[in-house]
């Protein structure tokens, strides 16, 4: 994802005068080098607040600027700017980010970001995407340069074997009964190999936030059980789920990124697995037979 990201970056500094990108010490630098758009790629070091006041001025100069760099450091460490810089200014900006959840654990938990889509849903008018192959992360990056609006483009290590329509929408991948487990981004796989054999219906989608609810409440009808794979925060989606199906005596349940702390480093794989987030793990939550 992150090379795919880096290619269209790449394309889209050359063919639009309008597109600008701050980096916070982070690749794709080879992209600050280079006419005609070096004057367009910005590189601030490790300063993430001064980065996002960057992004806003570029944007308020008539740019459409992206801000790349780890999550933590693009959303943790500098969100009273963009609180006050992006949101409270009503400036449009395209944030994207690498490691995910914890695809750098090896770096420790500095690197790790579970909470940066709900923390981000926190703030009005912002569009959260969690891509789950690298073309969903070319045509959402398309797309977000032709806008003026505040988007999230969250990228991983992980990825599915398939692309789907980046359209904001709930997409039903495979049909079944009783249960509907609506996977987010990369955990499409692994909810499709869990639930093998077991006669359950699987959708997908690679926007959580605004959540397609009439999508989800259509989807749901029938089923007893809605189950909602987050590659994130467990509970993330809670408010927007529970208002597209309240009323409607679907049991819910939330699969995603556990509050507690994992204090080792290990591999993304490790973490996945304490997380329960692997296909082993999510039969398990899922009460299936191992």
């Amino acid at each position: 994802m992150r090379a795919r990201f880096s290619a269209t970056m790449s394309d889209l500094l050359d063919t639009d005068e309008r597109t600008a990108l701050v980096l916070a010490d982070i690749g794709p630098l080879d992209l600050a080098a280079g006419a005609p758009a070096a004057d367009r790629v910005v590189n601030v070091g490790i300063r993430e607040q001064a980065m996002i006041g960057v992004a806003a001025g570029l944007s308020l100069a008539g740019l459409r600027p992206f801000v790349h760099t780890y999550a933590p450091f693009l959303v943790e460490r500098p969100f009273e700017q963009i609180k006050l810089d992006l949101s409270h200014q009503d400036l449009g900006a395209v944030l994207v980010s690498i490691g995910a959840s914890y695809d750098a654990a090896a770096e420790g938990r500095t690197h790790q970001c579970p909470g940066d889509i709900a923390l981000l849903g926190t703030l009005p008018g912002w569009r959260l995407h969690t891509p789950g192959h690298p073309d969903e992360v070319e045509a959402l990056a398309r797309a977000a340069a032709t806008s003026g609006d505040r988007q999230y483009i969250r990228l991983s290590t992980q990825a599915n074997r398939t692309a789907f329509p980046t359209d904001g929408r709930i997409h039903l991948v495979r049909g079944g009964s009783g249960v509907l487990v609506l996977a987010i981004g990369p955990l499409l796989d692994a909810a499709l190999e869990a639930t093998a054999g077991e006669g359950h219906a699987v959708a997908y989608t690679a926007t959580p936030v605004p959540l397609d609810r009439d999508g989800l409440r259509e989807l749901s009808a029938g089923f007893d059980r809605v189950v909602i794979l987050e590659p994130f925060l467990e509970g993330t989606t809670a408010a927007a789920v529970g208002a597209a199906l309240g009323g409607s005596g679907i049991r819910i349940q939330h699969v995603g990124v556990g509050i507690g702390e994992q204090r080792r480093y290990g591999t993304p794989a490790d973490h996945a697995r304490l997380h329960g987030l692997d296909a082993p793990g999510i039969r398990r939550r899922l009460d299936l037979p191992s």
